[in-house]
């Protein structure tokens, strides 16, 4: 800024200030020209906007507490489930069916809290822009992950159909997808909250 201040005064386009350069100078460095330059050039930008402060409230701290100590728990159970489910899976027969089904009944609940936990503190950070793309993509992935964690639930094999092994596939295939997209939802999280 100093420098254009000095241009302008040097080149003696203030009243009263002496001119270095006279009107009368042809070229490039005539005020006229100089003038025309000037006017053309780019205007210069400021800065961003610094960003705002965004205060959250208690509850929203609480609330990211309880997701984020269940959200531990997450790839554990997935692990499980997997090991379990492929157990069950080979032989239907075992023992591992009612292990299998606790710990399916476990990722539900787990994915119930960690649901409204979330959502509501979504919620509340609507404002906030600060990481909203992260919080956009790990909320989509996790809400895809449920709705397929529900349907994985209503596909279960029943022993007594026709059908029961299309049923085992379409149920595992189901179930693999699901913990497939909540793990991608959970390591986005996880990795770009750092």
């Amino acid at each position: 800024m100093r420098s254009f201040v000095a241009l302008i005064l040097g080149l003696g386009l203030l009243p009263g200030a002496p001119a270095v350069v006279s009107a009368q100078t042809p070229g490039p460095f005539s005020n006229t020209a100089v003038l025309e330059a000037l006017a053309s050039a780019a205007p210069v930008q400021s800065p961003a906007p610094a960003p705002v402060a965004f205060e959250y409230s208690q509850g929203y701290q609480t609330r990211a507490k309880i997701h984020k100590y269940a959200s531990f728990a997450t790839l554990p159970l997935f692990a499980t489930e997997v090991v379990l489910g492929q157990a069950t899976y080979n032989e239907p027969s075992g023992g591992q069916k009612g292990a299998h089904v606790a710990v399916g009944a476990t990722i539900g609940a787990l994915f119930a809290v960690n649901t409204v936990t979330g959502a509501w503190n979504f919620w509340e950070a609507r404002k906030d822009s600060h990481k909203r793309k992260l919080r956009w993509v790990h909320g989509l992935l996790m809400m895809a992950a449920n709705a397929g964690f529900v349907a994985t639930a209503a596909v279960a094999p029943d022993s007594d159909a026709f059908d029961y092994n299309d049923q085992r596939r379409t149920h595992r295939a189901v179930a693999l997808t699901s913990i497939g997209v909540a793990t991608v939802g959970y390591l986005t999280m996880f990795i770009g909250n750092r």
